[in-house]
């Protein structure tokens, strides 16, 4: 697969003030696939190291004497039957989770040896980076993976004619693609952009295939709950990741811990939301309560929508069945158009991985599904499920705040009049370029 960032490990690797990287994200992003590529792809060899065989304890021993980088090196290359050269080999520690004294040995490789290229993954590394209370802040560099992006799908499955067109902007020729851009969108809705469904869908073109996948994917993230969390916050992480797919199901999209369970507060599940963010399970969208940079200055916790980090998992875990993607659009109106939002986050958090907010008025009587922040300007984003236009919240924000720009996207070709942009949402990818 062609992954964008492959380009972004690239751009590190070249990087005069590189530093160890991280890379960060939910289990099965492809993080590993990921570091393996880029050290076949980009280096005369690789050193991986995995910490995840307890058996072993060789490869731990090695980090648990001291922080001599030589000697680490020199144990690394007889370990892994690989002669490390400084800027020619791909050190990969995989697992870093499972041993601290690996994460802390990263500052001394930045401080002490640059010239070596590191790059670490983990399962639930973002729980391990909150509890560890020596790790080596600011001599390391992150960078988040996330599930494949619908344009990295289309490539995927051979579209990639379709890819060059949408990178190229060409609106004429897109319009006359339409009905083929649709009937890939709604592959990806049910399939989504975990590389082994991916993958799987590409092999065999089998939507049953692909679900089994998912829910075993699932499966293994309930798992993680049992084997990671306090035995007093299972059962609340377990009720409130299933209830997610409830909480789209409402008219109005902001988190209501008493739908969990009648009379739930926010200080039962806060915990287990923590969690499930740090692990990349989950993104948490807040309201600002103004529109006006920075909008994190004007973000009230309180209030807040919760997505998925993949649309397909989304669609497992809300057991909407492989026949519903072939009805005509309705698989994009599902949960009241929550499909469609979940999948616009995800293609902004792919894209450029900035924070997103949404807006809504204190009475509630308008509400903009996203606002993003871009070259200094609060833009607005209305999220539409079909080619109905009509967008009363978003006419209601720009007639109170004035927006430069103003951005619907929808099942609508692309327009422009005057300041709002309506953007196709096989298009929404390339946000920021079109605007």
């Amino acid at each position: 697969m062609n992954r964008k960032a492959l380009n972004d490990l690239a751009s590190w690797k070249n990087s005069k003030n590189r530093k160890p990287l991280i890379l960060e994200g939910a289990r099965q992003v492809g993080k590993t696939w990921l570091m393996k590529e880029f050290g076949k792809t980009r280096y005369k060899n690789t050193a991986y190291v995995s910490f995840d065989n307890t058996k072993n304890r060789k490869v731990h021993d090695i980090f648990s004497q001291d922080y001599n980088v030589e000697r680490i090196i020199e144990n690394l290359s007889v370990y892994t039957k690989v002669k490390i050269e400084q800027d020619k080999t791909l050190i990969i520690l995989d697992e870093i989770q499972e041993c601290p004294n690996a994460l802390t040995a990263l500052k001394y490789f930045y401080e002490n040896a640059p010239q070596y290229h590191i790059v670490c993954a983990g399962s639930l590394l973002g729980i391990t980076l909150h509890q560890q209370s020596s790790f080596p802040a600011g001599k390391v560099d992150f960078l988040n993976i996330y599930p494949l992006s619908f344009m990295e799908f289309l490539e995927a499955v051979g579209e990639k004619r379709f890819v060059d067109l949408i990178n190229d902007l060409n609106f004429a020729s897109i319009k006359n693609f339409k009905d083929e851009y649709i009937r890939f969108l709604k592959n990806y809705f049910y399939i989504g952009g975990m590389p082994e469904v991916v993958q799987s869908f590409v092999n065999d073109k089998d939507f049953s295939k692909a679900r089994n996948i998912q829910n075993k994917i699932l499966e293994t993230y309930e798992k993680d709950f049992s084997k990671h969390l306090p035995t007093s916050d299972i059962a609340k992480t377990r009720m409130l990741w299933n209830n997610i797919p409830a909480q789209f199901a409402k008219e109005n999209k902001k988190f209501i811990y008493g739908v969990i369970k009648q009379g739930a507060r926010a200080k039962e599940y806060e915990n287990s939301l923590y969690w499930l963010s740090d692990c990349g399970l989950i993104y948490e969208v807040f309201r600002v309560k103004k529109p006006s940079p920075p909008l994190k200055a004007y973000t009230d916790i309180g209030s807040f929508k919760l997505f998925l980090s993949d649309v397909g998992l989304l669609c497992a875990l809300s057991e909407l069945d492989a026949e519903t993607i072939l009805e005509q659009n309705s698989i994009f109106e599902e949960f009241k158009g929550s499909l469609c939002e979940q999948y616009v986050l995800q293609q902004l958090k792919a894209a450029n991985n900035k924070s997103v907010y949404y807006w809504s008025a204190e009475r509630g009587e308008a509400e903009i599904d996203f606002l993003i922040q871009h070259k200094g300007k609060i833009v607005p984003l209305e999220v539409k499920a079909g080619i109905n236009l009509k967008a009363k919240s978003l006419q209601v924000y720009k007639e109170n705040f004035k927006p430069e720009i103003s951005v619907r996207t929808s099942l609508a070709d692309y327009k422009k009049t005057e300041n709002l942009y309506d953007v196709p949402l096989y298009m929404i990818e390339c946000l920021e370029r079109i605007i």
